[in-house]
């Protein structure tokens, strides 16, 4: 866990057992930092916070969708970061932020084991290095929690964009006609646009959330309440750009699809001309053609005959088949 105090003259980190003398000071506010949750990480949210035991049960055990429950001096929210792993599976990162007039308190996790913590911590380390750099002097927990979130959004923008240069590629290798194999260009079609949805989710659903706590949120100042409603329209900006993408995706898709269903079936249209072709043949040959072929002699006028009428048979399908457009 790690403790910051910010004010006016800056920031400045804090040992743990200074919590309970910072919390009564109105001169700046403070920033906790839980990178994995633990015994001693809900002592102090149960003890030095005294969080409600619901919210502390939401931080404890995994979310799958975002949440928020607003208390009188402070809101409890859920949001989720997309980290693309292997296979294309896309991990939600969770970060839980408790937000009061004077404190920030963030809590990551739980992870899934293949996800290394720093992926978790990329958001909230990035801001910290911010301030502890000069270049990012937040006046409140709202301002704060305003800078990780939008590193967050920004994140997914710029995840959206990474699938928008692979979408571009593929949709130029389907105008180009160029032979692939199906099952593996679908599986990149169907990865890509599994990314975007995820995404899409993502920040549909936290705008849902950041919507909820601007209308619920009473002891938030003015000004707190215009982050939260950038924070909205951030989400909303990145929900409507990822849509749009899904929908030229799914267009690349259908087209690819439309044409490999196409050559497959005009492929089952010839195969059922050569069947329509032999088939005549075939029953000939199986009831007459042990009666002309024999293993002393062969009668060479049936057989002649026979095949005269096998190929007549044939041009003339062959010729119904044309008419008809088969080939």
């Amino acid at each position: 866990m790690k403790l910051r105090w910010i004010d006016s003259e800056g920031v400045s980190e804090r040992d743990l057992a200074e919590l309970p003398a910072l919390r009564k000071r109105t001169d700046g506010f403070l920033w906790l930092d839980i990178p994995e949750w633990s015994d001693d990480a809900e002592a102090v949210l149960v003890n030095d916070f005294q969080f409600h035991p619901v919210a502390i049960v939401k931080t404890k055990n995994r979310n799958h969708v975002p949440r928020v429950h607003v208390y009188p001096d402070h809101v409890f929210t859920v949001v989720h970061t997309p980290e693309i792993g292997a296979g294309g599976h896309v991990h939600y990162l969770e970060l839980d932020q408790f937000v009061g007039e004077d404190f920030l308190v963030t809590v990551h996790g739980p992870l899934n084991p293949k996800v290394p913590l720093e992926a978790a911590l990329r958001e909230t380390q990035a801001v910290a290095a911010r301030i502890d750099s000069g270049r990012l002097r937040p006046a409140s927990p709202f301002a704060l929690t305003y800078a990780i979130v939008s590193s967050i959004a920004r994140r997914e923008a710029e995840m959206v964009a990474e699938i928008a240069g692979e979408v571009g590629l593929l949709e130029q290798r389907v105008m180009a006609g160029e032979d692939e194999d199906p099952q593996k260009f679908l599986s990149q079609l169907f990865a890509a646009r599994h990314g975007l949805l995820t995404i899409k989710t993502m920040a549909e659903q936290g705008s849902e959330i950041y919507r909820r706590a601007i209308k619920l949120t009473k002891f938030a100042p003015p000004d707190g309440l215009e982050l939260m409603q950038d924070v909205l329209e951030q989400y909303e900006t990145v929900a409507h750009i990822s849509d749009s993408q899904l929908r030229f995706l799914i267009g690349v898709t259908e087209f690819y699809r439309a044409r490999t269903d196409t050559k497959m079936t005009i492929a089952a249209e010839r195969l059922a001309v050569i069947a329509a072709l032999t088939l005549p043949i075939t029953s000939l040959s199986s009831v007459i053609g042990m009666n002309v072929i024999v293993n002393d002699s062969t009668r060479w006028i049936p057989l002649i005959i026979l095949l005269l009428i096998m190929l007549v048979i044939s041009l003339i399908l062959l010729r119904w088949a044309r008419k008809q457009g088969w080939w």
